[in-house]
């Protein structure tokens, strides 16, 4: 009996530790990410079977291995590498969706898709692409090199179709000195042997090019020119095509690379600074019948003289800018043809983001006809709007009507115009954001991804190209990323949920059916611990606007009662969501700080994706403005309603996050005693031109933006406790930004202050050990400093 009973409390003893959670620690945190298993990647179908193609790591090798399932059968097969080979791209069908053409291995191939019966139609060492039918179907174009080509589908007739000539644009003469023209002269008129030469030369180059009959009209392309977007009608009529001219007037900025395997530092050319010179784009129309070239002219555009209204606040400069009275610089993103060819719609981008126009050209002209203008004060963007280069949900429905997506409503939504009687047609409407728009190959179906259910939520819907309601096809809450399959019959889903990394799904494309999990990507050593589901929450800011975000609450919170605040990254990114986070370590940190005691608030500030237009451009001319203040009202939330110590907050965050954290620490020192800056933009001046210049305009036109905008402005603020992190090979924010910083926080005298620098990161740190040193002092910053009771 005695033993027994001593044996009793050992038993309970060790069922309590079996049962007890494993602790969680930033070195395991921060390991390479494949200890906690594999997530499927990079889906796609085969084009002419029913085999879903996937890249997988379940063994946690040093790459992902190939697999596959058919829709018949749900167990992963893994495929050898070679299969790759047999891949198809690039694949475009005929008007009936029986016969497909398409790229394989660099080669043009027609398929019949009934009998499966395959025709490889080139074999060259040059590659073929953007392969489509020709309007009577009976000849493929594509594209080989610079040049579109036609290959007959009768008798395999090879024609080229454009000739374009590199350099043979204009160019500025070499101009002679006085001096060498006098030499040049006067050596002519001394010897008759240079003459008689030079006369002979004229006379060969004339026979030339006589005897060389027949020839394409060469389409000259100036040296300092880039071809981009070259297409041809589908009636072979016309040929469209685009070129750039980057500016020469830049300087690029240098990335000095310290521990380098030369043992010498080397130089990173890096990128320009926002404000720099754009190059200038232009467009033609090349009518091949009649052997002429059209430029496409932007003049017509409705509103193309506008003023841009935040030069209100510069009266000088807006005045000088109505007597000049010129055209705003433009891009010309792409020219989409229509079924037949007859009609061609363009894509404008105003250079100071405040237009994108959809214009109807003029084939005879080469005039631009607006259909619609989308024009916003502050700078165009959003789910399928595209930017400067495109990027944007375009595409014909028939021969007089096209699709688009708009944010005229305030919300990303999806239209139609006939360009005839110029009717526009809104085919969704609500409170919610069309995401992406896939159109079926019989051309009677839009499938559509939207946030309908949630800001947070995502599902795949079918809708009408005339519009009518949103049926809705996925079911699962969380994150539905559809692949379709060619016959349209299949979706493959990467799913997950806030909690649990991507898999890959089956399901039939049908409303209520069930979704069939693939993979299992969670290591065991992954699934040991009960990984938290973030309540996801919504509080009403200063201005009243709503806005989410995610909270983590402790069992038992530490006496002190503290409380950090995440910034997510990027600005315009959503991180309150019912899916996995791109943040997956910063969302096992705050598993491991509520494990300590902490909470934590993770807030899709003003300016974050998936809420429309007025959340986005929130920070238009003033980043640290709105977007910092959400922080501040989300820590008085964590005050007034969760009991949080209001002496006890910390923030911290990387990249946009990073910027934010320092405006914190600099202009709310009362909100924050510490705060953790990673990878930081400290100046707007000297960051990019694509994205800041769509937020701030100009440094040169708009210096009020940038001046409110900057940390490096507000330094003196500097209260509390700051920890600063950057990579010294960071290309996209560059290590002299903390630099800078660095030297004005020691002329303000500062002491309470520190820099880690990490030699070998970029931007994104890839060696878990810069990860790991990294939080370690992110999280001996938040103990340290967020101890008040």
């Amino acid at each position: 009996m005695k033993r027994i009973l001593l044996f009793l409390p050992i038993l309970c003893l060790n069922t309590a530790f079996a049962q007890q959670k494993p602790i969680l620690t930033v070195e395991k945190i921060m390991r390479d990410p494949r200890w906690m298993g594999s997530s499927p990647e990079s889906i796609s179908w085969g084009a002419f079977n029913d085999q879903l193609y996937f890249r997988w790591n379940p063994e946690a090798k040093d790459y992902a291995s190939l697999y596959s399932i058919d829709a018949k059968g749900y167990t992963p097969k893994k495929q050898a590498e070679e299969e790759v080979n047999n891949f198809v791209s690039q694949v475009s069908y005929s008007k009936d969706g029986q016969q497909a053409i398409y790229v394989k291995q660099g080669d043009l191939f027609f398929q019949n898709i009934k009998t499966k019966k395959e025709k490889q139609l080139t074999s060259t060492v040059d590659k073929e692409a953007a392969p489509q039918f020709s309007v009577d179907e009976n000849a493929v174009v594509f594209k080989r090199g610079n040049n579109l080509f036609t290959i007959s589908l009768l008798n395999g007739e090879l024609k080229q179709l454009t000739n374009f000539s590199i350099g043979a644009g204009k160019k500025e003469d070499a101009k002679l000195s006085k001096q060498n023209q006098w030499l040049k002269d006067n050596q002519l008129s001394l010897f008759e042997v240079l003459k008689d030469r030079r006369k002979q030369k004229g006379v060969q180059d004339s026979l030339e090019k006589l005897q060389e009959g027949k020839r394409l009209k060469e389409l000259p392309i100036n040296e300092n020119e880039i071809l981009k977007e070259v297409k041809a009608s589908p009636n072979l009529q016309y040929i469209s095509y685009l070129t750039y001219t980057p500016s020469k007037e830049n300087r690029n900025t240098i990335v000095p690379s310290f521990v380098t395997e030369s043992g010498y530092t080397e130089d990173i050319q890096a990128r320009d600074k926002v404000g720099d010179q754009q190059g200038k784009t232009s467009a033609f129309l090349y009518n091949i019948k009649q052997d002429t070239i059209i430029p496409i002219n932007t003049a017509q555009l409705t509103g193309i003289k506008d003023i841009p209204t935040f030069y209100n606040d510069y009266p000088a400069k807006k005045d000088s800018l109505l007597k000049v009275n010129a055209e705003r610089p433009v891009n010309i993103a792409n020219v989409y043809w229509s079924p037949k060819g007859d009609k061609a719609i363009v894509t404008i981008y105003a250079q100071d983001h405040k237009d994108r126009w959809i214009a109807l050209l003029n084939l005879q002209t080469g005039d631009l006809e607006t259909l619609d203008r989308q024009h916003d004060d502050a700078w165009i963007a959003g789910p399928g709007i595209g930017g400067s280069w495109g990027g944007a949900t375009v595409g014909w429905l028939d021969g007089d009507r096209f699709y688009f997506q708009s944010e005229a409503t305030g919300y990303s939504h999806l239209y139609t115009i006939n360009v005839l009687t110029k009717k526009k047609s809104q085919l969704t409407e609500g409170p919610f954001e069309v995401q992406d728009v896939i159109l079926s190959k019989d051309k009677k179906t839009f499938y559509v991804t939207a946030n309908k259910e949630h800001p947070g939520i995502t599902h795949f819907y079918r809708l009408s190209v005339n519009g009518g309601n949103l049926e809705q096809i996925t079911s699962m809450k969380g994150g539905n990323e559809v692949t379709l399959s060619p016959d349209e019959k299949w979706l493959a889903i990467r799913y997950s949920n806030s909690n649990t990394p991507w898999e890959l799904y089956l399901q039939e494309n049908k409303a209520g059916a069930k979704a069939i999990q693939i993979t299992d990507a969670r290591s065991d050593e992954f699934k040991s611990y009960p990984w938290r589901t973030p309540e996801v929450i919504s509080f009403a800011n200063r201005y009243g606007d709503s806005v989410y975000a995610r909270l983590y609450t402790p069992e038992k919170a530490k006496v002190n009662k503290p409380a950090v605040v995440f910034v997510h990254g990027a600005g315009y990114l959503q991180n309150v969501h019912y899916w996995w986070s791109s943040y997956f370590r910063e969302y096992m940190f705050h598993n491991l700080l509520t494990d300590l005691g902490y909470t934590v608030l993770d807030i899709d500030y003003t300016a974050s994706a998936g809420y429309g237009r007025n959340h986005r451009t929130g920070i238009y001319r003033h980043m640290g403005g709105k977007d910092l203040s959400d922080q501040v009202d989300g820590a008085k939330l964590l005050v007034d309603k969760y009991g949080i110590n209001s002496k006890n907050i910390g923030i911290y965050g990387g990249s946009y996050g990073g910027f934010i954290t320092l405006m914190a620490m600099f202009n709310e020192p009362h909100a924050f005693a510490a705060g953790a800056a990673l990878r930081s933009v400290t100046d707007w001046a000297h960051y990019n031109h694509g994205y800041t210049s769509n937020i701030l305009n100009e440094p040169v036109n708009d210096p009020k933006a940038y001046q409110q905008s900057s940390p490096i402005n507000f330094a003196s603020g500097l209260q509390g406790h700051l920890l600063m992190c950057h990579g010294m090979v960071d290309e996209n924010v560059h290590f002299q930004d903390i630099v800078r910083l660095n030297q004005r926080l020691i002329e303000l005298g500062k002491n309470n202050w520190e820099l880690a620098v990490y030699p070998v990161e970029d931007h994104g740190f890839v060696e878990p050990s810069s990860w790991t040193d990294e939080y370690k002092r992110i999280l001996k910053l938040f103990e340290e400093r967020l101890v008040n009771e």
